[in-house]
């Protein structure tokens, strides 16, 4: 099986704080994954150090065949990767659609039908203000605007976080269908577990900076003690 990416040894951080320790991690083409564990354990800075946003002090972090250590997020972007941080970070002052058009890249703008298909409300709002929009728009709109530059890999950092049931199943099933046709591979660190472990097929947990436990995700499913030990949750 082909790895789309990895990382060896790589030990990371910001400014004085070393938050990765020789974290080492492999993930295939295709694939879907949950990456899970307690707060401040590293989750974060495991896609910040993938994505250029973390100092990479040591290691290396390999995409699809080529060491991207030492490239710029903008260049990191270019290779194919893709980023929606826990912040969303979308343009609160532009429209959705204008939102929209900056994540086109060189793409003609008829490749905003893309994002209105995956989230018809996105297109119901489409000359909202960014901060007009209830926090599951905002999500859909800073996903959205990653996928229009065609990714290769995307990182999800707590997509559902503050978001009802509902437009968390939503986006779950958006996420399922994007990597449907396996061209689009997908990290999610989330605190919700469950939902999380039920959308991706592999799963890794961390502690203290390094993967400490790997496996599929319905196998850890039914092991709460492996759950309870490293996450500090339970399955029901």
């Amino acid at each position: 099986m082909s790895m789309l990416l990895e990382m060896h040894e790589v030990v990371a951080g910001y400014g004085p704080l070393t938050v990765l320790n020789h974290l080492n991690l492999s993930l295939a083409a295709a694939s879907r994954t949950a990456l899970v564990g307690r707060n401040g354990v590293g989750k974060s800075t495991t896609l910040k150090a993938i994505m250029g946003l973390a100092e990479v002090r040591a290691g290396r972090v390999v995409f699809d065949g080529r060491d991207i250590t030492r490239l710029s997020a903008h260049q990191r972007a270019q290779l194919g990767l893709g980023y929606v941080p826990q912040t969303r970070d979308i343009f609160a002052s532009l429209s959705v659609e204008e939102n929209l058009i900056a994540g086109l890249k060189r793409r003609p703008r008829s490749a905003l039908e893309e994002a209105y298909t995956l989230f018809p409300r996105l297109k119901e709002r489409r000359r909202n203000a960014g901060n007009h929009l209830s926090g599951g728009e905002q999500q859909m709109l800073s996903v959205a605007r990653a996928l229009l530059g065609q990714p290769r890999l995307l990182l999800l950092d707590e997509p559902l976080e503050g978001l009802s049931p509902l437009i968390r199943q939503e986006l779950l099933q958006a996420f399922k269908a994007l990597t449907a046709d396996g061209k689009l591979s997908v990290v999610i660190v989330e605190q919700q577990v469950h939902e999380a472990l039920g959308f991706a097929r592999d799963a890794l947990i961390m502690d203290h900076g390094s993967i400490v436990h790997a496996g599929g995700s319905q196998e850890l499913l039914q092991s709460p003690d492996i759950l309870d030990r490293h996450v500090g949750v339970a399955v029901t």
